[in-house]
């Protein structure tokens, strides 16, 4: 957080921001969390070469961080940016944290064990009923032209929001500050936390075409999610007659 506001930036070959305060906490996240249990680090900072390998290899446990999930928000000073970490064990997701810095709001689930934040029980508030109540969370850069187009013409749901750091658009689904979720490409780090969050707090997820979300390409997942399944029937449903 000294660094919020204060730090140079560089663009990264696929155009995305990265700062020397996302090295730095990459950096110190790994010392930690080996001290913890002595697992690989996988980190959205690596190569891919480095990345792929500690997937391949990594089938007892490894972590896997995003150090600052929302860079251009915070470089710009938007207060929305979170750290991320997983703890995966056969290829599935056992804990997660997320932490956002600036409301200090440490969302976290373990498999099997429910989902809290700053200690209190996940979701916070009860869905809506129906779609058209919802409150969704879209990012419109992934998908294709046509769906994004019924999404702005049609708007199925009450109202829209894109807050920029996909590790806590998960974890606000989960809280019901959100109902529903698209996303039409994530890596792994984006989701490691904050899928197994959102399922602990009673949340599903499924691709686009509404196939098996932990079944997709781990390294770019779409993302329909709900706070219940009765709304992701809704949701889901909508979004394949809407790609027809």
């Amino acid at each position: 957080m000294p660094r919020y506001l204060k730090v140079a930036h560089e663009r990264k070959v696929d155009g995305s921001l990265l700062t020397e305060a996302d090295v730095a906490a990459q950096h110190a996240l790994a010392r930690r969390l080996r001290a913890i249990a002595p697992y690989p680090v996988l980190g959205e900072e690596m190569t891919e070469v480095e990345q792929h390998d500690v997937w391949a290899l990594g089938e007892d446990g490894f972590w896997c961080v995003d150090p600052i999930d929302g860079t251009s928000n915070f470089v710009n000073g938007l207060p929305f940016f979170a750290v991320s970490v997983a703890l995966v064990r056969q290829r599935r997701s056992v804990l997660g944290v997320v932490y956002d810095p600036t409301a200090d709001e440490a969302f976290h689930a373990t498999l099997g064990g429910g989902a809290f934040v700053n200690g209190e029980r996940l979701p916070l508030k009860d869905p809506p009923p129906a779609l058209a109540r919802c409150m969704a969370g879209i990012e419109l850069k992934r998908i294709d032209r046509g769906l994004a187009a019924r999404l702005a013409r049609e708007h199925p749901f009450s109202s829209q929001r894109n807050l920029g750091a996909s590790t806590l658009d998960w974890c606000y689904v989960a809280a019901g500050r959100l109902h529903i979720y698209l996303h039409g490409g994530q890596k792994l780090w984006d989701y490691a936390a904050g899928h197994l969050i959102l399922s602990e707090a009673g949340g599903v997820a499924c691709t686009l075409d509404g196939g098996d979300f932990d079944a997709a390409d781990p390294w770019c997942r779409s993302v329909l999610a709900a706070q219940t399944p009765a709304l992701l029937e809704q949701w889901s449903a909508w979004v394949a007659r809407s790609r027809g």
